[in-house]
């Protein structure tokens, strides 16, 4: 599934879907290319996760679910041995 714009020098799998303008509200609205490339429903709760260096990610709660099982399954492992 393509999607976003293509620049140069980044990697596969990295995307730029566009700016965003942030409302009085501190709203912003998601591209609609990016809402559709990760299938984000209305409704839908995301994850907002911020770092002094880096910036800020948004993401979806089941991502970040993921990653977590993926460490306990490893730490596990390594008790194991």
């Amino acid at each position: 599934m393509g999607g976003g714009k293509h620049v140069l020098g980044q990697s596969k799998g990295r995307h730029i879907f566009g700016t965003a303008r942030v409302g009085d509200r501190g709203q912003i609205v998601i591209p609609k290319e990016a809402r559709t490339f990760y299938q984000i429903q209305t409704g839908d709760t995301l994850l907002i996760l911020g770092d002094d260096e880096n910036g800020m990610i948004i993401t979806k709660p089941d991502v970040l679910n993921k990653l977590a099982n993926t460490i306990l399954d490893q730490i596990g492992k390594e008790e194991e041995n």
